[in-house]
């Protein structure tokens, strides 16, 4: 089995993201899809951390009464309504596939708006807190990947288990290799990792890591 825990030796800076107050530790968590990732983040929450998922907050700020959902509403119609009165993402996604403009609006309309909440998220964390962000798509994504991240840790498990998981799920494997066809590939992901975490293993094995990584942030921010 290959190393487990990996320590990149990039210089990847201070590791202090100077727009917030308090400067908080800023880490970046990430992994293809049925790597574990949400496993892991739960992992460093319990021992301390502040995770703040993406995808948690892409479903808040589109929420009924959220400046975000009023907006999408008058340019898409209610026809992007649920019966209940929330977004209904399926029918959103059929209107704005294929069409270029309508995924720009819409993103125009979104990104600022989980923007803002990432940051006053991250804002409001203690001064001298370690928030994990937890992000899919970091690296294909240019709004995560511009902040400043002191540390990024990557997940990763083997092909055949992340299939397994996703399996589990009731994802079928065709549909689970064109969803991770259409993430970035392990490669990439490695290229901007700080702590590469191998959780193709047991449970005892991941929280081992997770400890090595937890000790390894905390030393760093105990020194700024």
């Amino acid at each position: 089995m290959k190393q487990t825990v990996e320590q990149s030796g990039a210089n990847r800076g201070p590791g202090r993201f100077v727009p917030y107050d308090p400067a908080v530790l800023l880490v970046a968590l990430t992994g293809g899809i049925g790597s574990g990732k949400s496993t892991v983040a739960a992992l460093l929450e319990a021992r301390g951390a502040v995770v703040v998922d993406a995808d948690a907050v892409a479903r808040d700020v589109v929420e009924p009464g959220k400046p975000a959902f009023e907006r999408i509403v008058e340019r898409f119609g209610t026809g992007v309504l649920a019966a209940d009165g929330t977004l209904d993402r399926p029918a959103l996604g059929r209107v704005v596939f294929g069409d270029e403009a309508a995924r720009k609006d819409l993103e125009g309309i979104t990104h600022p708006a989980i923007n803002e909440e990432f940051v006053r998220r991250i804002a409001g964390s203690p001064a001298d807190g370690i928030v994990v962000c937890d992000i899919p798509l970091l690296v294909e994504s240019q709004q995560a990947a511009a902040r400043n991240y002191g540390d990024v840790i990557v997940v990763e498990a083997p092909l055949e288990v992340r299939l397994d998981r996703l399996e589990s799920r009731g994802v079928p494997r065709d549909d689970a290799r064109a969803r991770m066809k259409a993430q970035a590939t392990d490669e990439e992901r490695r290229a901007v990792a700080t702590f590469v975490i191998d959780n193709g293993g047991t449970l005892a094995e991941l929280e081992r890591q997770v400890d090595e990584v937890w000790a390894a942030l905390r030393e760093k921010a105990a020194k700024q």
